[in-house]
């Protein structure tokens, strides 16, 4: 899970791209960072760049498929 110190900062945005599910491979939209929403691993990924693929990391069944999520990103790009 990220983490941080200083709540200042950081901002609560509704950025609708908070609600995008990515499968592998395919290209992230913003730079940032992504969770993986079946075991919580976290990579930096830099926007118009594929996210790490398949292979990259595995899971076990009741983890299900692996499916990037971005948590984090630049405030500039938000607003």
């Amino acid at each position: 899970m990220a983490m941080y110190k200083y709540a200042q900062v950081l901002h609560v945005a509704q950025l609708s791209e908070f609600d995008t599910l990515y499968n592998p491979g395919t290209v992230g939209t913003y730079s940032g960072i992504y969770r993986c929403e079946g075991c919580g691993h976290e990579v930096v990924h830099t926007k118009d760049k594929h996210l790490p693929p398949q292979n990259h990391h595995q899971h076990n069944v009741n983890q299900g498929t692996i499916r990037w999520r971005l948590i984090v990103t630049d405030y500039a790009v938000a607003v």
